[in-house]
C-alpha cells in the first residue's frame, strides 16, 4: 500500500480521503533533517506553509510520486526540482477563493462603519454615537486592482450593494471586465477617482510597493483602502503617515511585508482609522475543509495512476513524456512570457503556430504552456498548466492554434503573435540542435539572440547613432549591457534592436529612450 507523509496539521476531511487508498502518517514539526531521513519511504507528502521543501528533501525522496500543498501559493516547495525528479507538484488555487473575498469585504464595511473602534468604545462604557458616523458605500466607486477569481467575486457583491465598479488590470480584456460590470482604467485613474479601493494581486517587481506615498497623494481624502492580497503591496511607513495626516480616510491590511507583523512597525502607532487583522483571508472553517479535500483527492488520484487537476508542474505527463516534451513547453513559456509583456499584458487572442518538425508534437501542452507564459508575470503563483486555459478564457483571450510543417528556417520553431488594446506582437523562436532556446524574430524582424532575465527591445529608425546613444544613456544608469543585436529588413527603414542586459533597469529610464530621436517604441521583458 502506498504511503502518505502529513507534515503538517490539516482538516481531517483530507486524511480521510487518503486513507481510502494510503497508509497516512501524520508527523507535524520536522525539522529539515528529520523530513530528509523520513521522506525516503513516502509515495506522496502533503503539506501546508509551515514544511519548508527543499531541493535535499526532493532528492531524498526516491518514491515520491507528487506533493500536495493545502492552499494557493508553493513558495515552500522547490517546483523546478521537483519537475526534474518527475514529482507532481499540486496545490488548491480556488479553495479559498470565498473566503478572501469575503475578507476582503468585510473589511471594508467595517472601515466604513468603524466597527472595531465602536465595538471597543461600548465595551470600555462609552456611548458616543456621534464619534461614529460613517459611510454607505452605496453608490460609492470601488476600484479593484486586479480582477481574477476573488477581485471578480468581491466585484459581483459589491455590484450587489450598489457600487460601481472601476479596475485596474491589464491582463483582462475590455470585454471581460464588461462582463464583470467593470469599468477598465489605467491605474492613476483609479487611484485619483475610486472611493474604495482593493487590492487583489500577486506581489511581483511591479506590484511590490504598488501603493506607495505618490499612489497616496493622488486619492481623495475620503479613499478607504483595503488589502487581503499579499504583503508587499503597500509601502506601509507611506500609508501610516498618510492616515496620520489625514490623507485618506482609512485602510485595512490583512497582510503584511513581515509576517507576524513587527513590534517596530510604523502601522502599530497609527491612532485612528485602521483595521489589522493577521493574515486571515483563508482562515474560514470551509476554506480549511476546501483545501485539504481538493489536494487529498489529487493525491488519491495521482497514486491510483490518474493525472492530477491542479498541478502546478507538468500535470498528466509523466516522466517518459515529460522529458520529450521539456524542451518545448519551456521555449512556449517563455515567447509566451515575452509577446505578453510586448504587447502591454492586455491581450484580446493569442495565435499559437507550431513550425517545422515542432508541428508534429502534441499541440495541447504547447499552446498551455504559452498561455502558462503569457499569463505569468500578473498572476505568479495562481497560474500552472491545469488553469492556464481556464484563466484566459476568463480574461476573454481568445486562443488560435496553427500548424505549418513546412516553415523551416528551423528544424523546431513556435510562432506566436498578440493582439490587444495597445497594438499587436509577434514572437518566434527555436530550439538549436543541444535544446538551447532562441529568439528568432521579433515583429517580422529577423534576429538571432537567446533569451536572459532582462531585455530591452526598441523599435526605430535604422540611422546612425542611434546604438551609441543607446548605450551611452544605459551606461548613464549604471545598466550594464551583455548582449545587443539589430534586425532589419532594408537598409534605413525600421529595425528593431534586442539588449541582453546583466541589470534591470531603474524607473524612469524607458521615458528617457523615448525621447532619443529615431527611438519609436521602447519594452523591457523580465523573464
Amino acid at each position: 500500500m502506498p504511503k502518505v507523509l502529513v507534515s503538517d496539521s490539516v482538516d481531517r476531511a483530507g486524511l480521510d480521503i487518503l486513507s481510502q487508498v494510503a497508509q497516512v502518517d501524520v508527523k507535524t514539526g520536522l525539522s529539515q533533517d528529520e523530513l530528509v531521513q523520513a521522506i525516503p519511504e513516502y509515495d506522496a507528502l502533503m503539506i501546508r506553509s509551515g514544511t519548508q521543501v527543499t531541493k535535499e528533501v526532493i532528492e531524498a525522496g526516491t518514491q515520491l510520486k507528487i506533493i500536495g500543498r493545502a492552499g494557493v501559493g508553493v513558495d515552500n516547495v522547490d517546483v523546478p526540482a521537483a519537475t526534474r525528479q518527475g514529482i507532481v507538484v499540486v496545490n488548491s488555487p480556488e479553495g479559498n477563493t470565498i473566503a478572501a473575498a469575503e475578507h476582503a469585504l468585510a473589511l471594508m464595511l467595517s472601515l466604513s462603519r468603524y466597527v472595531p473602534a465602536a465595538n471597543q468604545s461600548v465595551k470600555s462604557g462609552q456611548w458616543n454615537r456621534k464619534q461614529f458616523i460613517g459611510a454607505e458605500v452605496y453608490k460609492k466607486n470601488l476600484g479593484l486592482v486586479g480582477l481574477g477569481k476573488i477581485g471578480s467575486h468581491v466585484a459581483a457583491a459589491a455590484k450587489a450593494m450598489g457600487m460601481k465598479l472601476m479596475a485596474y488590470d491589464p491582463y483582462i480584456s475590455t470585454e471581460r471586465a464588461e462582463q464583470i460590470g467593470c469599468r477598465l482604467v489605467e491605474l492613476d485613474v483609479l487611484f485619483r477617482e475610486a472611493d474604495y479601493i482593493t487590492l487583489h494581486v500577486p506581489k511581483t517587481p511591479e506590484t511590490a510597493n504598488l501603493i506607495n506615498g505618490e499612489a497616496l497623494a493622488k486619492m481623495k481624502p475620503t479613499t478607504r483602502l483595503v488589502n487581503c492580497a499579499r504583503g508587499g503591496l503597500i509601502d506601509e511607513a507611506a500609508l501610516a503617515e498618510a492616515l496620520e495626516n489625514d490623507r485618506i480616510a482609512g485602510a485595512a491590511l490583512d497582510v503584511f511585508g513581515n509576517e507576524p507583523l513587527e513590534e517596530n512597525s510604523p502601522l502599530r502607532a497609527v491612532g485612528k482609522n485602521l483595521i489589522l487583522t493577521p493574515h486571515l483571508g483563508a482562515s474560514t472553517a470551509e476554506a480549511q475543509v476546501n483545501v485539504a479535500v481538493d489536494v487529498a483527492e489529487q493525491i488519491r488520484d495521482v497514486l491510483l495512476g490518474l493525472p492530477a487537476r491542479s498541478a502546478v508542474n507538468i500535470p498528466g505527463l509523466y516522466p517518459d513524456a515529460l522529458d520529450k516534451l521539456r524542451p518545448y513547453l519551456q521555449l512556449a513559456e517563455t515567447l509566451g512570457t515575452m509577446v505578453g509583456q510586448l504587447a502591454g499584458g492586455r491581450v484580446d487572442s493569442l495565435t499559437v503556430r507550431m513550425q517545422g518538425d515542432l508541428a508534429d508534437q502534441q499541440s495541447k501542452p504547447i499552446v498551455i504552456a504559452a498561455l502558462k507564459g503569457l499569463l505569468s508575470p500578473a498572476l505568479r503563483e495562481r497560474v500552472n498548466y491545469v488553469n492556464a486555459s481556464i484563466e484566459a478564457k476568463e480574461r476573454g483571450i481568445r486562443v488560435v492554434e496553427t500548424r505549418d510543417a513546412s516553415i523551416r528556417d528551423y528544424t523546431d520553431s513556435l510562432h506566436l503573435e498578440a493582439k490587444g488594446s495597445l497594438g499587436e506582437h509577434k514572437v518566434t523562436g527555436a530550439l538549436l540542435g543541444d535544446g538551447e532556446i532562441r529568439i528568432t524574430n521579433v515583429d517580422d524582424f529577423p534576429i538571432n539572440v537567446p533569451p536572459i532575465q532582462h531585455m530591452l527591445f526598441t523599435r526605430h529608425r535604422d540611422m546612425p547613432g542611434i546604438i551609441g546613444k543607446i548605450g551611452s544613456l544605459l551606461g548613464s544608469f549604471n545598466v550594464n549591457i551583455a548582449s545587443m543585436q539589430v534586425g532589419r529588413k532594408i537598409v534605413r527603414g525600421d529595425a528593431v534592436m534586442v539588449l541582453s542586459l546583466d541589470d534591470p533597469l531603474p524607473e524612469g529610464i524607458l521615458e528617457e529612450i523615448m525621447k532619443v530621436p529615431g527611438i519609436r517604441d521602447a519594452y523591457t521583458v523580465q523573464l
